[in-house]
């Protein structure tokens, strides 16, 4: 799948997953025409003069995707400006982490605004203009935590589970006008991921001070560390999404992981639910909550 001179407009372009995808496509699709959008002017700026080097056309939006009339406005400035959208991939989002007790309700309305109002807002915008075209794609990024979830990141892992729920829906409800909705799920990515989109700090949650969940607040805190030997290039992720958009017969799911298949079937078809809860309690640091917990009681 492939038009003359295609339009794809990209969110969370500014860093990460979202610039590397503008590279790739400018690199890879001659006569590429992209509209970028994210928060930072100056970042998109930057990349377009890079985009546009490579020979491609570039729109630059500055956009907060988890307000829904900006991304609602980020569609229509697209439209206006190049009368069409072949391919959206919702790529902006963020992760917070922290236990669900303790972030506070603000910070969770965040969360789902961002990661999944934001994607719907512009799915609304586009479909009719990619029904009218006679066709077009709709790329979601979501993350191995939107089939998997795990402790201290159960509000991401629930707003990506409904980035892909909507997804699902979506898919089956357009595909009677040639839009293929995908989703790509990436597992630990080398970027600046949670410190650039507002991690929740101990100091953000409520009641963090000296909380018994500090055992696995470290363990957070050095997470990056624990995964960086399965980390990949944000560029590989980015082949990745291309392929998903390029190919002919797309598939729903594109997992970008090492082992990341295998995980998942391990994880949900194979290993019994209390298993899969004791590994990721360990992983998590969960365990050493248990064992302060249970020291606190003892000296009570």
């Amino acid at each position: 799948m492939m038009t003359t001179s295609p339009v794809i407009l990209l969110t969370g372009a500014s860093s990460g997953i979202g610039a590397a995808c503008a590279l790739v496509f400018a690199q890879k699709i001659s006569g590429v025409r992209l509209a970028i959008a994210a928060r930072s002017q100056d970042k998109l700026e930057a990349l377009a003069e890079k985009c546009r080097s490579l020979g491609a056309e570039v729109l630059v939006i500055p956009a907060d995707l988890g307000k829904v009339e900006q991304a609602e406005a980020v569609a229509q400035k697209t439209l206006s400006h190049f009368g069409q959208v072949d391919v959206l991939i919702n790529n902006a989002g963020y992760g917070q982490m922290g236990p669900l007790e303790l972030i506070p309700a603000a910070q969770a309305q965040r969360q789902f605004e961002v990661n999944v109002l934001g994607p719907l807002a512009l799915i609304r915008v586009l479909i009719p203009a990619m029904r009218d075209r006679g066709g077009g794609r709709i790329i979601n990024v979501s993350s191995l935590g939107g089939r998997v979830a795990f402790p201290v990141g159960g509000l991401y892992s629930a707003s990506k589970h409904a980035l892909e729920g909507l997804s699902d829906s979506l898919r089956r409800e357009v595909s009677p006008f040639n839009i293929k909705v995908i989703v790509v799920e990436p597992g630990p990515v080398t970027t600046d991921f949670f410190t650039a989109s507002s991690q929740v700090a101990p100091e953000g949650l409520l009641s963090a001070k000296d909380s018994l969940y500090q055992p696995a607040l470290e363990v957070v805190e050095n997470i990056e560390q624990k995964t960086a030997a399965l980390a990949w290039s944000s560029e590989r992720v980015a082949n990745v999404i291309f392929k998903a958009m390029i190919e002919r017969y797309p598939r729903a799911r594109y997992v970008a992981a090492t082992a990341g298949n295998l995980m998942l079937l391990m994880m949900t078809k194979v290993l019994p639910t209390w298993a899969v809860d004791l590994f990721w309690q360990k992983f998590y640091g969960i365990d050493r909550v248990e064992k302060a917990w249970k020291q606190k009681n003892k000296a009570s």
